[in-house]
């Protein structure tokens, strides 16, 4: 009878009893947790939004200014251009369906190379139909796809050349139906 009424004491003065201190242990335990989780989830975010910038200005940011700048001018910097006709070639396909409708312009490192490329022209468009037709539908669907098949004609034409290079060439129409 003594410990029912230190029970009931206990419960009138407002004490919590053991069951509900286990229990405020379990809320604290989850909180802590949930803190700490969300902290970790905040440097994760933070480290996967500053990317590698630190590190490349860290290891060597004059180095990166430095470049930045050429590339920029050198897109500024455009060379002369020499227009090639529209080609219109089949795609490699299953079913021989598709077809390739796409004009090119060439930038050249220099005017002299442009006598050359009027002697060669069969050459060139050769080289270019080749290149086309040999791709699929889902190889130049994608603006990676278009880079490739840019640096291959590229590629391909330099080696055929001698009074200079081709820079870079530009899609002026690219059509897949």
């Amino acid at each position: 009878m003594a410990e029912e009424e230190s029970t009931e004491q206990s419960n009138e003065d407002g004490a919590t009893p053991a069951p509900q201190k286990g229990s405020n242990l379990v809320l604290i335990i989850i909180a802590v947790v949930l803190v700490l989780v969300l902290a970790i989830v905040g440097v994760v975010v933070v480290m996967l939004m500053s990317g590698g910038d630190e590190q490349s200005q860290s290891s060597g940011g004059s180095q990166m200014t430095k470049e930045k700048p050429m590339k920029m001018m050198d897109a500024m910097e455009v060379g002369p251009m020499f227009p090639l006709d529209t080609f219109t070639v089949n795609l490699l396909s299953d079913s021989g369906r598709r077809y390739l409708k796409v004009q090119i312009n060439l930038e050249l490192d220099g005017e002299e190379l442009a006598a050359e490329l009027e002697s060669k022209t069969a050459v060139i468009r050769d080289v270019c139909i080749r290149l086309l037709s040999s791709k699929t539908l889902e190889e130049i669907s994608t603006a990676k796809g278009k880079e490739k098949l840019k640096e291959q004609i590229v590629n391909q034409l330099n080696l055929r050349l001698r009074d200079g290079n081709i820079r870079h060439i530009y899609f002026t129409e690219f059509v897949v139906q």
